[in-house]
């Protein structure tokens, strides 16, 4: 079975009226919780748009506190998972700055927690990683932006 382009899909929901729309939209959020996440940011958002922001920032809180960092084995395996989560929430949102914030967030709690210390070269490439990501987003702002998130990853480093 051949999958329809995007385009397609486009032309074929112009032709539906609004309650089979809405029948569509539920039984999407319904297959999978990024999903039924998306369609509660993309609701709510326009509300308070740092409602994504906390609620990301909350939930990576809660795994970097119930991660186990006993060793560097499982202080790897927590982070990666933990990167992982970062990572699909970060597709929730078009919004470079928020990527930022989150993206330093995650590394300000990697090195808060204590994963750093390990010396261990796939915990410090993570963190190198997502330090580069956060500066190829930072290029793209506006300078003020830049500036001021610079300083925050110069602390980082």
């Amino acid at each position: 079975m051949k999958i329809a382009s995007l385009a397609e899909l486009k032309k074929e929901l112009k032709y539906l009226n609004e309650k089979e729309l809405q029948d569509i939209i539920i039984d999407l959020s319904k297959f999978s919780t990024e999903n039924k996440a998306y369609l509660f940011f993309k609701l709510f958002e326009k509300e308070n748009p740092r409602i994504f922001v906390e609620m990301v920032k909350e939930e990576l809180e809660l795994e970097f506190q119930k991660a186990n960092t006993r060793n560097y084995h499982f202080a790897k395996k927590s982070a990666q998972l933990i990167r992982r989560k970062l990572n699909k929430n970060l597709k929730l949102s078009k919004d470079k700055t928020i990527h930022i914030e989150l993206i330093i967030f995650f590394c300000q709690n990697l090195k808060d927690y204590g994963y750093l210390q390990y010396n261990h070269p796939v915990i410090s490439n993570l963190f190198e990683i997502q330090i580069g990501k956060a500066q190829k987003l930072i290029e793209k702002l506006h300078e003020d932006l830049q500036y001021d998130y610079q300083l925050i990853i110069d602390e980082l480093i």
